[in-house]
């Protein structure tokens, strides 16, 4: 009966949250699970419980495995919010049981925090969880790569096939200290691989077994590529999925000698392609489905949303903050374009999980990217402006190009001088605020 009553509760909390035109992704899972934090424990979860977690690239690898399947005919209960918390995801399973904890779905899909897997379910409830890849993240609140690994693997048993990206040596080596059944994906040497690192800040540069250091055949970004120790047996081999031929600039790729379209020019999205291919294989779909689906054109993606701006293109990106590998990608998006643009830089807050203000990860950034001879301008804006001003003028950036934006309401007038491209490499609060001064100017 108290199952019962806490799936009504939240989902009369819902309700109201909408009445409210309030977001309610998080808030009644809050009250629900704070009554009762074994709640998750009580319901009965659908044959297929998909959860896709790691630093950076698990939503959209969620949104493209919901999309894919949704086409092919399976019923998914899906967090599409990107809320990710142990509350968000208990407000997402509540609302969508009935009153006995029956769900009535094919599939559960949940993009989920890698820190909150443990909280949330019970041991033996997911059936694949895919894992992005492990990086210096949110060093405030998730402390050390192993640390964040510890934090996934806390709860999985053999139960839970692992599908993980293969290129990532601190998920490799978590994976294969578990019982789990693993499945490794991940992409060939590309035009764009380079064997030397750009950064002196790798995450993994010793051999999680020996010690030793680690050597690449290439890399793609940051730690992620090609990787053997030479003292010891560890290695990214064998993968079960890889992608070859990877060509972004006509946004395709080859598996299992299948031509593959992906929706941009970027490796991110490869990746997520890729994930996405070898979850739908691992869940037994005919190889001729699954193409069908991924070479029709879907948008998928919540990194990037395109509009025109006083007859320009805007494209608005967005990085995720304290994670230095969300910012290369994006860094790499804006100057491998073609042509003269400006930039959008900045944010009011570190997080929105904690006050903490460390800013120590801009040092990790590559922002000497933005020494492009394109990069026309670039704006400033938020409450760490001059923070940023300081990380861009250490990168030796020509000052000429740096424009410090006092008020946030005077981006607008400035922008009516901009003749070019626009992209905005911000956070997610940014963004809203960046569509709330543009309100009504956006196409």
């Amino acid at each position: 009966m108290y199952r019962a009553f806490l799936i009504l509760l939240n989902k009369f909390l819902s309700w109201c949250c909408h009445v409210a035109h309030k977001n309610g992704s998080v808030y009644p899972g809050s009250i629900t699970f704070n009554l009762n934090r074994r709640i998750l424990t009580k319901i009965k979860y659908p044959k297929y419980f998909i959860v896709v977690t790691g630093s950076s690239g698990k939503g959209s690898t969620c949104n493209l495995i919901n999309t894919t399947l949704t086409n092919l005919g399976y019923k998914v209960v899906f967090n599409n919010s990107g809320s990710n918390g142990v509350r968000a995801l208990c407000t997402i399973i509540l609302n969508n049981c009935d009153i006995f904890g029956r769900m009535k779905a094919d599939v559960l899909l949940l993009e989920a925090d890698e820190r909150h897997i443990h909280m949330a379910f019970p041991k033996d409830c997911i059936t694949h969880l895919v894992i992005t890849n492990i990086t210096r993240d949110q060093p405030a609140r998730s402390g050390t790569t192993d640390s964040i690994g510890e934090f996934i693997f806390r709860k999985i048993t053999n139960y839970t096939k692992l599908i993980i990206n293969g290129d990532d040596p601190i998920v490799n080596h978590f994976a294969t200290n578990t019982k789990c059944h693993i499945v490794k994906y991940g992409i060939d040497k590309t035009t764009d691989s380079f064997t030397k690192p750009a950064i002196n800040n790798l995450d993994y540069g010793y051999c999680p077994k020996c010690h030793h250091k680690i050597k690449y055949n290439y890399y793609h970004y940051g730690h992620i590529g090609s990787y053997y120790c030479t003292n010891c047996n560890f290695k990214r081999d064998p993968l079960k999925y890889m992608a070859t031929n990877v060509n972004l600039e006509k946004q395709e790729i080859t598996i299992n000698k299948s031509k593959i379209h992906i929706v941009k020019d970027q490796l991110y999205t490869a990746y997520a392609t890729l994930a996405c291919y070898s979850v739908l294989s691992e869940l037994g779909i005919d190889e001729k489905d699954i193409l069908k689906e991924l070479n029709s054109d879907k948008v998928f993606s919540k990194r990037a949303n395109s509009y025109t701006y006083n007859n320009n293109p805007f494209i608005m990106l967005e990085s995720k903050n304290e994670n230095a590998l969300s910012y290369y990608q994006s860094l790499k998006y804006i100057t491998n374009t073609k042509g003269k643009k400006s930039v959008i830089l900045g944010f009011d807050n570190v997080s929105r999980r904690y006050k903490f203000n460390d800013l120590s990860w801009l040092y990790d950034v590559e922002f000497e990217l933005l020494k492009d001879k394109n990069v026309n301008k670039i704006f400033i804006i938020g409450r760490f402006k001059y923070d940023i001003l300081n990380r861009l003028a250490l990168a030796n950036i020509d000052t000429k190009k740096l424009v410090l934006v006092e008020e946030l309401s005077d981006l607008k007038t400035l922008l009516t001088e901009v003749n070019e491209p626009i992209y905005t490499m911000v956070c997610f609060d940014m963004t809203y605020n960046i569509k709330q001064i543009l309100k009504g100017d956006l196409k």
